[in-house]
């Protein structure tokens, strides 16, 4: 079945419903997503929005703040972009009537995060900012927009100039060709392939792999982090507990209600999440369970209704003041390399949100400028697209003569525990080795006919592509910066600075600079 249309958008999160909602205004508009309409990351969203909107903060404090907790592992031109062009289209949103929490005087009630040097943070429902935001664009979608719901997006479409012009979908019952002007990479992150995540299940990275196979550029995929508070119940994670929990004055302690930071970082409790979470990640290694204590905060249910609900649905008894808690994988700062305009290397295709990667989070995101990194970069991509217009004449499919069956695979279970064991916060050469040892090869993965595998084969055929750019990634870069922490390179190294590692048509190399046009003709170093 064909579906012709303007834009193509895969994926339903923040990013994608920002631009929807700008570009439906004058194209025709197709949204895929590979589950529910609301079963995205920035649904569940609960710390909030980082923006400059009071007269003592100023976008240069958020900047810097956002380079000091990525370690300077930017392009900071982007950075920029993202503060002040998110600080405008904030403050157009309040003007818009967006329903922030606020205070008596009528204000909005700003809070404070790890790593932030101002109270900026925005919050909608108290810890249900993500759901609001949604709700809230989605109310604003026009009505000829076509959202297709529990379809995954397997081979991208590129024609004979090598210029990406649709996608094809595997439904419940049949697989879809959309052919698109435009199509635009929202689909997320990849915490999923860890058995301890903040995400939805469906978070396995699929956008990246799509890109890859179809020749894009890829970056940062060794750098994920792990957010320091899951809800812990029952041996598993069940949930994120808002970083804004510790902006209200909850504190990590053990089993004993001893504070776990106290003398670790100058700002306790609100240090980068890759000190807090390193912190916890000890005391468990040590035997010690972890908790946040919230016996500090005052009406806690009442500001926090979301984590409320979500320890009562799993037993927790908030009540004694303690929330059982580990870190857990929460947030890729690398992805499809895009500019800010969202365009990635392949002309026509374009990458915005988690899965993409513009540099603008470093080596470790500043809490809160995901959703902000969303609503910029997307209305930033539908401008550009407004302005290109719909001018693709060449339908003309390039066939990809894929022959090879699907490699010996691990399960999904299997796949996620060695993912938590090998790549999590600490790793070390040996595993990561051993890992490499056990996947296929890129270039074996690449050459896979994706046509007869159902939807449950194709997700773990891209969950594995991701988990092999990620181990790549992480074994080569031998140093420990942001969230990435080796045991046997516990310190940053200058050889490392300003160093990008790139995937591209199954080569790997290390670059100076994420966009290849800054990159002078021969310093870019072939790894293999």
């Amino acid at each position: 079945m064909d579906v012709k249309t303007d834009v193509l958008i895969i994926g339903s999160g923040i990013a994608a419903l920002q631009a929807a909602r700008i570009l439906a205004e004058h194209f025709q508009v197709q949204i895929v997503t590979k589950s529910s309409i609301t079963m995205s990351s920035s649904y569940r969203a609960q710390g909030g929005i980082a923006a400059v909107t009071s007269q003592e903060d100023h976008p240069t404090f958020h900047i810097a703040d956002t380079l000091t907790a990525g370690e300077y592992h930017h392009e900071r031109m982007n950075v920029e972009v993202l503060i002040e062009d998110g600080t405008k289209i904030i403050r157009d949103f309040l003007k818009e009537g967006f329903p922030v929490d606020r205070q008596a005087d009528g204000a909005p009630a700003l809070g404070l995060e790890g790593a932030h040097s101002y109270r900026r943070i925005l919050h909608a429902g108290g810890d249900r900012t993500g759901q609001i935001m949604i709700n809230y664009l989605l109310n604003q979608l026009p009505p000829t927009i076509n959202i297709n719901c529990f379809e995954t997006a397997f081979e991208l479409l590129l024609n004979t100039t090598g210029e990406c012009v649709g996608v094809l979908t595997k439904g419940m019952n049949r697989t879809k060709r959309y052919l698109a002007h435009h199509v635009i990479l929202a689909s997320g992150g990849a915490g999923a392939l860890y058995t301890c995540t903040s995400n939805y299940e469906t978070n396995t990275g699929d956008g990246i792999a799509l890109a890859y196979r179809a020749g894009a550029a890829i970056s940062d995929m060794e750098f994920m982090q792990f957010h320091p508070s899951l809800l812990w119940s029952n041996g598993e994670a069940k949930g994120l507990v808002s970083e804004a929990v510790r902006g209200a004055g909850g504190i990590f302690v053990d089993a004993q209600r001893q504070p776990i930071m106290k003398g670790l970082h100058a700002h306790l409790d609100l240090a980068p999440r890759h000190i807090t979470a390193f912190a916890l990640f000890n005391k468990r290694a040590a035997g010690q369970e972890t908790f946040i204590d919230i016996s500090n905060i005052e009406h806690f249910e009442a500001k926090f209704p979301a984590i409320a609900q979500l320890c009562h649905d799993n037993q927790i008894d908030i009540q004694n003041g303690l929330i059982p808690v580990v870190p857990g994988s929460h947030f890729l700062m690398g992805g499809v390399i895009a500019n800010n305009m969202g365009r990635t290397t392949i002309s026509n295709l374009y990458a915005i949100g988690e899965v993409a990667c513009t540099g603008v989070h470093g080596a470790n995101r500043l809490a809160s400028n995901s959703l902000l990194e969303g609503i910029t970069f997307g209305q930033r991509m539908a401008q550009f697209i407004i302005k290109a217009g719909c001018k693709q004449n060449n339908f003309s499919i390039d066939v990809k003569h894929h022959r090879q069956p699907l490699p010996l695979l691990f399960t999904k279970d299997q796949l996620r525990q060695t993912m938590m064991h090998t790549l999590g916060i600490v790793r070390n050469p040996v595993n990561m080795e051993q890992f490499i040892q056990q996947l296929p090869s890129l270039n074996t993965l690449l050459q896979v006919d994706l046509g007869g595998l159902n939807r449950q084969e194709l997700e773990l055929y891209m969950m594995h592509i991701v988990a092999t750019l990620m181990v790549h990634a992480a074994i080569t870069r031998t140093e420990t910066r942001g969230a990435h922490i080796r045991s046997d390179q516990p310190q940053n190294r200058t050889k490392w600075a300003n160093r990008w590692i790139i995937f591209q048509q199954g080569q790997m190399k290390v670059r100076n600079s994420l966009y290849e046009y800054h990159q002078a003709r021969g310093n870019a170093q072939a790894i293999f």
